[in-house]
């Protein structure tokens, strides 16, 4: 390449590896990881915590449709942009039934026209589970489909607005962060409603609910949700015999992985206020999954996630092509950015290897997860970037 175009690619990954976790100060990182977060919780969890004792009796996809209002509608191209749809998700219009067939269905006279049907259809309801997770960053609704097609249907309704999206084979989770239930808010204005009644002596009128709503919305924790969509899919679409495991080892390997990343995310999320489609995010989750599935870091399961496993070759399909950024890293970017996460992945193992000697605490595991946010891609594959997190790591723990 000439001198241009080196500095072309360089400025795009300076850019690229830009750190978006809020920096807190030593002290804050030091309090943090001292703290007990696996039994704290947000506001929504209580709704939650209803939705899965009613999930034992009533069955998860009972549950779920009853409370998620995306799910009353099936996965149609344009979905999103009917009447019904807009009025039920965006101004909590309830749908008259539980679902709508499809955009042929509809009678605009009725009241949203929502008079049959079925929704979202679960092809096997039966492998569905709900349960509340105590993670890393606090308790946390986790929901779980056995049918690859139902775990795509469940992120098409509830992250991409019902219309068909296509979902890469390598993803296998999601986080639903800001999720605007409904069903909250019908609970907050019954709960508002019989306050004004005994108050006023009469029932409010439209107007003065208006009114409330209005008031409601800046307190987002009042009605916005968190939650994991997992599927039980082999991790990253890679498969057992890749990784010289029995499938049943890789099944459950695989779904402890997936939990455990999803959980970092959320911590991140939680504590740092950020939680992005970027590459520095997937390594710290993959190193929390792996860690927590087999009990120590493998560089080697990491680049073969991420289609690294022949590096310098890159394997289409991979989920390093999930990561290239908005704007999209230009090619050449795109293999320096390969190079940067093979070397730091292969750092950090250095670094767990020669760390991990016992058993470690809670206190010290989260003190990793905020020692590798305190970095870049590029701190990590520089040649001091073992040294670079254990340096971390003590600093937070007091031992430096």
């Amino acid at each position: 390449m000439s001198h241009p175009e080196i500095e072309a690619v360089s400025e795009e990954l300076l850019n690229y590896n830009q750190n978006t976790f809020t920096q807190l100060p030593l002290d804050a990182l030091q309090a943090l990881s001292k703290s007990d977060l696996s039994q704290t919780s947000e506001p929504y969890l209580e709704a939650w915590q209803q939705y899965a004792q009613e999930a034992q009796t009533q069955g998860v996809a009972t549950v779920l449709k009853q409370y998620l209002v995306q799910l009353h509608f099936p996965i149609e191209s344009g979905m999103s942009e009917t009447a019904h749809y807009q009025a039920a998700t965006r101004q909590g219009v309830r749908p008259s039934t539980n679902a709508v067939r499809s955009r042929n269905d509809i009678d605009e006279t009725s009241h949203l026209g929502i008079e049959r049907s079925e929704g979202c259809c679960f092809q096997a309801p039966d492998q569905l589970s709900l349960k509340i997770h105590a993670s890393i960053a606090g308790l946390i609704p986790v929901i779980i489909a056995g049918c690859r097609a139902d775990f795509v249907m469940l992120i098409q309704a509830l992250t991409r607005r019902n219309e068909p999206t296509p979902i890469p084979l390598s993803m296998g989770a999601c986080m639903v962060s800001g999720y605007n239930n409904w069903e909250r808010v019908f609970r907050y204005r019954h709960q508002w409603t019989n306050q004004w009644i005994e108050q006023q002596g009469k029932s409010p009128s439209e107007s003065d609910w208006n009114a409330e709503f209005k008031q409601l919305i800046p307190h987002k924790d009042l009605y916005q949700d968190r939650f994991m969509i997992l599927s039980t899919a082999p991790y990253s679409h890679v498969t057992a015999a890749e990784l010289d495991l029995t499938e049943a080892e890789w099944s459950a390997y695989s779904l402890i992985i997936r939990l455990e990343h999803e959980c970092t995310h959320y911590f991140t999320l939680r504590f740092l206020k950020s939680m992005k489609n970027h590459l520095l995010d997937e390594l710290i989750a993959d190193y929390r999954g792996i860690v927590a599935a087999i009990g120590y870091y493998r560089a080697d399961w990491f680049l073969r996630f991420m289609g690294l496993e022949q590096y310098p070759n890159y394997r289409l399909g991979g989920r390093l092509e999930n990561y290239r950024g908005s704007p999209s890293l230009s090619d050449r970017a795109f293999q320096g950015l390969q190079t940067l996460v093979k070397r730091s992945a292969e750092n950090l193992e250095q670094f767990d290897r020669a760390y991990r000697t016992a058993y470690l605490t809670p206190q010290q595991e989260i003190a990793i997860v905020l020692a590798l946010t305190q970095s870049t891609l590029i701190d990590l594959a520089s040649e001091s970037g073992q040294t670079f997190i254990a340096h971390t790591v003590d600093q937070i723990l007091c031992k430096r």
